[in-house]
């Protein structure tokens, strides 16, 4: 009798012991196929000085990370060494680094000034390289012909090679405006209602000639280019296809691509010749800079959504790019940052780091600590 009890309990134990451990292995499953919750981030984009000691940068990078910044945006110049010199500098503060790079615009490049025939043109005949649209720095390339493309990734393999960086971010990878924000038309004293052919590019030979290739016909003999879809799509896969070669570059070095594009797809298209949806890229930051359209605060929230839509299916995470001189306070800051997150942005970056208050690092540091 007391020998059948102690098998009964032996089995029984035996039972609950299974059990156990099947009921460990299916948690254990289903945390595999739960995605893991990411962490709301933030960011700033700055631009580096030479001058600047190693000393002066830990303070300021101290300063982002106690306020909750997770990422620094830091463009160099494209000069891999400096950036070497900012990366462990900042990881010590614990602070993730990504290589800015002024993409297919690039005022000064020495290598790209000795190369005339490079630039991009625009309808009326004139070269960016010595006739510049709205500013003296639109300095921009050509995506199309080939040394002028891949002297541009080049530098982008050069930034990936970097030790301890995250991503190469791309700026300017699009063309000139071909239609400016509608709050920045007064300051260039300019009504723009159509396609301005000065402000039209490129219409370079090489463009000409691999769209004819294509198309077999000359957009310069178009009446109206605005509506010729072809030509259009011919220079938004100029700007696409650089963007994913660089994409397999840095891919090669284990980094990833990133970059600051306008405020969504549709936008980016007509503005700028930019359709960001259609990229091999791993994040985006759109400048949703509000106040260079006269919209109000809740437009964040609108175009953050609308980019997160356009993209969903490609799983490119928005990071929502505010520039901070528009708003009026703090607290409109933290309505920002709310606003996109709200609207499925993974993270929120401030431009530039040193227009970042006292006040405003409060309220994104208090900001941070309610979102967890």
């Amino acid at each position: 009798m007391k020998t059948n009890y102690i098998c009964l309990v032996v089995l029984l134990l035996s039972f609950m012991a299974c059990n156990q451990k099947k009921e460990e292995n299916n948690n254990s499953q289903i945390a595999q196929l739960e995605p893991a919750l990411e962490t709301f981030k933030f960011g700033t984009w700055i631009t580096s000085q030479k001058e600047k000691s190693n000393e002066d940068y830990a303070a300021e990078f101290e300063k982002y990370s106690n306020a909750g910044i997770d990422e620094i945006l830091i463009n160099t110049e494209t000069d891999p060494k400096e950036l070497e010199r900012l990366v462990p500098i900042a990881a010590k503060a614990g602070l993730k680094v990504h290589a800015w790079i002024m993409a297919m615009n690039r005022p000064g490049d020495t290598v790209a000034l000795k190369h005339p025939e490079w630039y991009i043109v625009s309808r009326d005949g004139k070269s960016c390289f010595d006739t510049r649209p709205y500013v003296d720095y639109y300095q921009w390339l050509c995506p199309t012909r080939e040394a002028s493309r891949n002297h541009v990734l080049s530098l982008v393999e050069g930034l990936a090679k970097v030790d301890g960086i995250e991503s190469v971010h791309l700026d300017y990878i699009r063309f000139p405006d071909i239609f400016l924000p509608i709050g920045l038309l007064p300051k260039y004293n300019l009504e723009q209602d159509t396609e301005m052919a000065e402000f039209d590019f490129c219409y370079c030979d090489a463009c000409i000639n691999a769209f004819e290739k294509i198309h077999h016909k000359n957009p310069k003999e178009s009446k109206n280019t605005a509506i010729d879809m072809e030509w259009k799509n011919f220079r938004l896969n100029a700007i696409k296809s650089v963007v994913d070669d660089a994409y397999k570059i840095v891919g090669k070095h284990n980094k990833k691509l990133t970059a600051a594009v306008f405020p969504y797809p549709e936008m980016a298209d007509h503005m700028v010749r930019q359709r960001w949806d259609k990229w091999n890229i791993d994040e985006v930051y759109p400048m949703i800079y509000h106040g260079f359209y006269n919209e109000e605060i809740d437009w964040i929230g609108y175009a953050t959504k609308q980019g997160v839509n356009d993209v969903k299916a490609k799983n490119i995470g928005i990071n929502t790019g505010v520039y901070l001189p528009p708003f009026k306070s703090a607290a409109e800051l933290k309505q920002a940052i709310l606003l996109a997150k709200e609207n499925g942005a993974k993270g929120v970056t401030f431009f530039d780091g040193p227009a970042l208050t006292d006040d405003y690092l409060q309220v994104i540091k208090e900001t941070k600590a309610s979102l967890k």
